[in-house]
């Protein structure tokens, strides 16, 4: 928006002002609306669940409004950003709701809440984007029929959404791992020469999620809720689709789908086909590490991390082969 009215030598100033901004004004806005959230009443299955309990949960709402204000003034929009950026405000809006509601929204209402969010975005993409992805690690590219594209946007963007919302239960854990899989994507846009507004995009929500940080950090003083995790999760998938090569969010989101994937397919294997997996392990996998390996929550934050950063390395150093 603001960026059109301006000449091109100022606009090359925008774009980093515009990331300092967003840190800058997620911190400060965190520290003057934190004591308005809602606050947690700990989670009685989780391990070490009962410590949150009192503290402020749904900032999600704050650094996601952050995300798309500075998007709106310092990003060059699109038809298709602007529809992605409602879509992140809506997904967010759902999880704030249910982060503020006396009585939590039941299983099947959120997913089929994300399934609506998940068609839209399918929608949208198709809209403005062929029907072909590219095989990176192999430059192959293939055309997939219309209606299975928009069936595998629709799977990939709906588990993003509970995985990433699964994995948040450590202090610092899924914005850290959101942070390295956007962080990753952003090197394979520029490796791929993909769309470079999009890319700012990546850059101005990882600076958001980080302002998040800077207060949740272990021990953390407030929590994203479902409101921060669900934005992160559909924000990975749109982010992952722009590449062209969204086959890529296997290796490059690995550890949100093991840590809040393994969860969801054992309760919907157990639930639905009475199939008993994963007797001995505790799901989330943040849990059993911390329950069952001794973990402590600093150390399941940095050896997670780890494990995802190696896995990136290995998909930059793959793609540029």
């Amino acid at each position: 928006m603001l960026h059109f009215l301006l000449s091109e030598d100022y606009d090359s100033l925008l774009a980093p002002v515009g990331i300092i901004i967003a840190f800058a004004a997620t911190v400060l806005a965190i520290s003057k609306l934190a004591d308005r959230l809602p606050k947690d009443a700990g989670r009685a299955f989780a391990h070490n669940g009962k410590l949150s309990a009192g503290k402020p949960r749904g900032a999600g709402v704050v650094f996601v409004s952050v995300f798309v204000l500075t998007a709106l003034v310092f990003a060059k929009l699109s038809a298709e950003i602007e529809i992605y950026l409602v879509l992140t405000m809506l997904c967010m809006l759902m999880g704030f709701l249910d982060d503020a509601s006396k009585i939590p929204w039941g299983e099947y209402k959120k997913g089929f809440l994300d399934l609506c969010i998940a068609a839209l975005v399918a929608m949208n993409y198709l809209k403005f984007n062929p029907n072909t992805i590219e095989l990176a690690m192999f430059h192959v590219q293939l055309t997939i029929p219309e209606w299975l594209f928009a069936v595998l946007i629709v799977i990939l963007v709906w588990g993003s959404v509970n995985v990433t919302n699964c994995a948040d239960g450590v202090d610092g854990l899924s914005g850290t791992l959101t942070i390295i899989s956007i962080m990753t994507i952003y090197v394979v846009d520029r490796l791929l020469g993909r769309g470079e507004d999009f890319s700012f995009l990546i850059l101005l929500f990882a600076v958001c999620i980080l302002g998040y940080l800077w207060y949740n950090a272990d021990p953390s003083r407030l929590m994203m809720g479902d409101a921060g995790s669900r934005a992160m999760g559909l924000f990975i998938s749109i982010a992952i689709l722009k590449t062209g090569s969204p086959v890529l969010y296997i290796p490059i989101a690995l550890v949100l789908i093991l840590d809040g994937g393994l969860g969801l397919l054992k309760v919907a294997l157990l639930r639905f086909l009475k199939i008993r997996i994963l007797k001995n392990t505790r799901t989330p996998l943040h849990d059993h590490v911390r329950k069952v390996w001794g973990w402590s929550n600093t150390q399941t934050v940095f050896r997670f991390a780890i494990i995802q950063i190696i896995l990136a390395v290995a998909v930059v150093y793959g793609i540029s082969m």
